[in-house]
């Protein structure tokens, strides 16, 4: 996005890869159907980057998420809102909309250099790259550097920059999954029975945050939408405490009263769980996670009066025992401080360098605000730089 805002500023302009293609992140994130941004109004959505919203509101407002989707269009690809409010390209996926923003770049006089891992900086100041044919340097009149954060590294963005800048005295926050799943120690039945099972319909619950959606039982843990949609507050919890509560409501529609009523019929010769899938219209997934529940408590589940499931059923205690690998996270929360940017996205210590996307320290839920924050602040960056040109040769 730099690159083409760069190039139509009238700049020069070659984007280096340390894969041997373009977009491999990108292409990933078109594998749920490419979720580009959000249709929700300016001020909720900014809500989304928590306190890195004031230093993304102009960048943002400036690329909006309507600025976004035009541009989409203007690349032969409309987009549609779907059900949840989420922004998607009809095709559905990413490799259309790469294709043809690719040929558009080329046809803008944008180069690309792939293969080209960026090492740092060499001692006549020229960037420094490690490729197939052996280390090379260049020089450059201004650098934008969109390195992402640490997750999918297999996909290009390894978090090998962070040394590089703070050997340059640029503070780096911690780099931290975000979007990611959390490990569980189910039991083995549980673990073995409900294994890719999705929960659907729930109200998760940590301290004073509640999301309502879907989560998916994975062999190690828990993740999905509604997971990821809590993430930052379940990994400072598992991090700071060695491990959360996270509450579950199998039926948040219906309260405890409605609930004890359904479940204080007779059961006659029914299992325990096929009574409580008929009477509270539970699943199978569910019931388990009210037997883990039990177990953990040292009572049998069929011990438990009406009112005691009832109350079960809309508070399943799941504790998490970590967080699940950087490396499969969606995304990553830390990186380069905004105290370390100016309002161009120049770093201070670095006149001439950039820095856009994800490295830079905001993360926010999934949902289109990934994209949306990283295309608006590749286009700031493009922007500064030629701000920052138009400066240098004035003087």
């Amino acid at each position: 996005m730099a690159a083409e805002v760069l190039a139509q500023g009238g700049a020069r302009v070659t984007v280096y890869d340390a894969m041997p293609s373009a977009g491999r992140k990108f292409l990933m994130a078109g594998r749920g159907g490419l979720n580009l941004t959000h249709s929700e109004p300016l001020p909720q959505f900014m809500a989304r980057y928590r306190e890195a919203a004031p230093k993304l509101q102009a960048a943002v407002e400036a690329f909006p998420p309507d600025a976004l989707r035009a541009w989409s269009e203007t690349l032969g690809e409309t987009t549609f809102v779907g059900s949840s409010g989420r922004v998607f390209p009809k095709a559905f996926k990413a490799s259309p909309l790469l294709r043809a923003w690719l040929r558009r770049l080329d046809a803008g006089g944008v180069r690309f250099a792939f293969r080209h891992r960026w090492t740092g900086w060499d001692g006549e100041g020229r960037l420094a790259f490690q490729t197939p044919e052996g280390a090379h340097a260049i020089g450059a009149s201004a650098t934008v550097l969109a390195l992402g954060g640490a997750s999918w590294p297999r996909l290009g963005s390894d978090g090998g920059w962070v040394e590089l800048l703070a050997a340059k005295g640029v503070a780096v926050s911690k780099l931290r999954p975000a979007n990611s799943g959390f490990t569980v120690a189910w039991s083995d039945v549980f673990r073995d029975r409900f294994e890719g099972q999705p929960l659907k319909g729930v109200a998760l619950t940590i301290g004073a945050h509640t999301v309502r959606g879907e989560a998916m039982i994975t062999r190690s843990g828990i993740e999905g939408g509604a997971i990821y949609a809590l993430s930052a507050e379940l990994r400072e919890a598992v991090l700071g405490l060695g491990q959360a509560t996270l509450m579950i409501a199998l039926r948040p529609d219906l309260d405890v009263a409605a609930l004890t009523t359904r479940l204080s019929g007779t059961r006659g010769k029914q299992s325990l769980a096929n009574f409580l899938r008929k009477a509270a219209q539970l699943s199978p997934v569910g019931i388990g996670l009210m037997q883990e529940a039990a177990i953990a408590s040292g009572r049998p589940l069929a011990a438990f009066s009406a009112a005691e499931l009832a109350h079960l059923v809309n508070a399943v205690p799941v504790q998490l025992t970590g967080v699940a690998p950087i490396d499969r996270a969606i995304s990553t929360a830390g990186g380069i401080t905004f105290d370390e940017l100016d309002e161009h996205f120049m770093l201070r210590k670095l006149p001439g360098v950039f820095a856009a996307g994800e490295m830079l320290d905001w993360e926010a839920p999934t949902g289109g605000y990934l994209l949306q924050a990283s295309f608006a602040t590749g286009a700031a960056a493009g922007r500064g730089v030629l701000g920052w040109l138009d400066q240098s040769q004035k003087s």
